[in-house]
């Protein structure tokens, strides 16, 4: 800063101020401001943000976890979050927790001691117990996509029962009443509530749900594929198949092609999560669609008001709605008598 200084003739207070992004707030023109810049990178200067951080109690930085940076619904929330948290200025650190509760707790202590002004957390969510000390430590925390109603914190998701009601119940529409469900990760509440959705629409319809149909235990593309298999070795298989996520879907419908079955002939199906493939597939997915861009966006916009906050922040619950996209894997069947 001093060479900057001495090279254009200003006091190192005003490269200071001009570097640290206070030029506005302390009427330094734009024409010395904008000689500062030109300077200080001809010189490559960088700027020591630990430094600045330490000395003015903010890094800049906030943390992002999610269970799989594979899944696409959750990088897609994530390149989000990274696109409006850059328009105010903030750098994002990411980690993938790998669906490990453990992973969850180091990465939550290691952004802890990269001083994050903040964390958005797309938690395993079956175990809250960890995060109830962040909560209550006062760093500003959203909670995206699995969530814990006991904790006193702000959250995004979508309207998961509804999604998975309106779904089984257009399946039902099409008069299929023996209807696998290929479930994700059981205790979590995305689960629980799309599960939920699945059983209801059989008890509005009247029609009896046999239990052996809900397959499953957690989210990936293995899960879909062993649990696709369990229901097409059934002696009775079902008319259909109502898949809890899109990675689900892939391993199911690789399992659909071992047997030599096609959608929607021999099998139709409804997958949750709607993605740019899903509309390329050889027969095209009809999904249930969640508003991933928009759940990213407001994420960052109530987790910057918290850190703006100079006082205890609203607990804010935002339920996104989601949307039955239909298009060609689910086959009408005629009603026999």
């Amino acid at each position: 800063m001093q060479n900057v200084a001495a090279k254009i003739g200003v006091s190192i207070t005003t490269v200071s101020r001009v570097l640290s992004g206070q030029a506005e707030k302390y009427r330094i023109s734009k024409r010395t401001a904008d000689a500062v810049f030109k300077v200080a990178a001809e010189m490559g200067y960088v700027p020591d943000q630990v430094a600045r951080g330490l000395r003015i109690r903010r890094t800049n930085t906030i943390g992002l976890i999610i269970p799989d940076i594979s899944n696409p619904f959750f990088s897609t929330i994530a390149r989000y979050i990274e696109i409006n948290a850059r328009k105010y200025g903030y750098s994002t650190i990411l980690s993938d927790c790998q669906e490990d509760t453990q992973m969850e707790i180091e990465s939550i202590h290691l952004l802890q001691s990269r001083k994050v002004d903040g964390l958005i957390l797309c938690p395993i969510g079956e175990d809250s117990d960890h995060l109830m000390a962040i909560v209550n430590s006062g760093l500003p925390i959203v909670i995206v996509d699995r969530y814990f109603p006991e904790l006193a914190c702000s959250y995004v998701i979508s309207d998961n029962y509804k999604g998975a009601f309106e779904a089984v119940s257009y399946l039902i529409e099409n008069n299929h009443h023996s209807i696998g469900c290929i479930q994700g990760r059981i205790n979590t509440s995305v689960n629980i509530n799309r599960v939920r959705g699945f059983r209801d629409a059989y008890k509005k319809s009247n029609i009896p749900l046999d239990e052996s149909l809900i397959v499953g235990e957690n989210f990936g593309k293995k899960d879909g594929y062993i649990g696709a298999k369990i229901l097409l070795s059934r002696k009775t298989r079902p008319t259909a198949i109502f898949s809890a996520s899109n990675l689900i879907s892939l391993g199911a419908m690789r399992a659909i092609l071992e047997e030599g079955l096609t959608i929607p002939d021999d099998i139709s199906m409804i997958s949750f999560d709607d993605q740019p493939y899903s509309d390329y597939l050889v027969t095209p997915m009809t999904t249930v669609a969640q508003q991933t861009s928009e759940i990213g966006q407001i994420a960052f916009t109530l987790l910057h008001s918290q850190m703006k906050s100079e006082s205890k922040p609203m607990v804010e619950s935002i339920i996104l709605p989601t949307k039955l996209i239909i298009r060609k894997s689910v086959k009408k069947l005629e009603l026999t008598v």
